[in-house]
């Protein structure tokens, strides 16, 4: 049988499924009948049937993510009493998230691209005396920015006042940056595209005027710190984006809708993941950033806590069977 086949044949019964779970969703089995009770009960093991045969036959096809999806769902709703809050967060943390940031890892590296490309040509042209009317037209406002760097006024140390409170400060608005960028695939991937390259304009005309000002060692003194966990949530928040972008534009055999799903499960992973990662940025933006600690210090926490990052996601949830395959602990 091929994929084509086996979803046509199969289709009803998962679309049923998802009925009875979007009932059940919101006041729990209480709102089914004992008839739907049953039915429920019949289609949760027929679709985990079908899961296996996805997994035997068509372990590549799409087919198998949105089951994997639909099982994991219906075992939550059946199930989801007897799964502890530690439970749930250990899996996450030491499954789910990183399993989920390797699958849309091209999806990451498309909007490291939109981010890099913008940002230096940005640096290259606000680097170049004379270029000013090239500066203003990549990036608006970049005439005020040459203005207060030219007066060596370093405008980010107002962080430096109640660091405690900026620190969640800092952190709610890159929360926003990132939720820009992740919302933006609902609009064709439009708005994450336009995130991750204005983003890059702005770091690549401060870089490029600060070094033609001899301005570079302060602005990477106060940057150095939090770069790497900063940057690298935007990056991934950016590629969660596109690939919802990508499930709406390219939804392959499946429907744009169960496509769309599928994509949305993971966007979710990965946003749920850069929470806390931007709570650790924003508490090093706003306590060692700014401080008057040394460069080659500041350097070595960047560098220390993007080797412990990338670490933990290229290395850790390795295993053949994974949360996502087998939503049961």
């Amino acid at each position: 049988m091929v994929a084509e086949d086996f979803i046509a044949a199969k289709r009803p019964n998962w679309q049923r499924l998802e009925q009875l779970l979007g009932k059940a969703q919101s006041a729990r089995l209480r709102a089914l009948t004992a008839d739907e009770l049953y039915e429920l009960g019949r289609l949760y093991r027929q679709t985990t049937s079908d899961l296996a045969v996805a997994r035997r036959d068509f372990p590549q096809h799409r087919v198998t993510d949105v089951l994997n999806g639909l099982v994991g769902r219906a075992h939550g709703v059946i199930y989801r009493n007897e799964a502890t809050t530690w439970g749930r967060i250990h899996d996450f943390v030491l499954l789910t998230f990183p399993q989920v940031w390797r699958k849309l890892l091209p999806f990451t590296l498309v909007a490291l691209l939109f981010f890099t490309l913008p940002a230096l040509l940005a640096f290259a042209v606000a680097y170049t005396p004379g270029m000013e009317r090239e500066m203003g037209l990549l990036f608006p406002g970049a005439e005020f920015l040459a203005e207060r760097i030219k007066n060596e006024e370093e405008w980010w140390l107002d962080i430096n006042n109640a660091r405690g409170g900026n620190a969640a400060l800092i952190a709610s608005n890159n929360i926003l940056v990132t939720l820009q960028a992740f919302a933006g695939g609902i609009l064709f991937g439009l708005l994450t595209i336009y995130a991750m390259i204005f983003n890059g304009l702005m770091l690549g005309t401060v870089a490029g005027l600060s070094a033609q000002y001899g301005f570079s060692g302060r602005l990477w003194g106060f940057i150095a710190a939090h770069a790497s966990i900063e940057l690298s949530v935007i990056f991934f928040a950016g590629g969660a984006g596109l690939q919802l972008a990508w499930a709406i534009l390219h939804p392959g055999l499946l429907s744009r809708g169960a496509a769309l799903r599928v994509a949305a499960e993971r966007a979710i992973v990965i946003m749920i993941g850069c929470v806390p990662l931007l709570m650790i940025a924003g508490t090093i933006e706003a306590f060692i950033s700014p401080s008057a600690l040394p460069v080659w210090v500041k350097l070595v926490v960047s560098l220390g806590t993007g080797i412990a990052l990338y670490s933990y996601l290229l290395g850790v949830g390795r295993r053949s069977t994974t949360q996502l395959d087998s939503p049961a602990r």
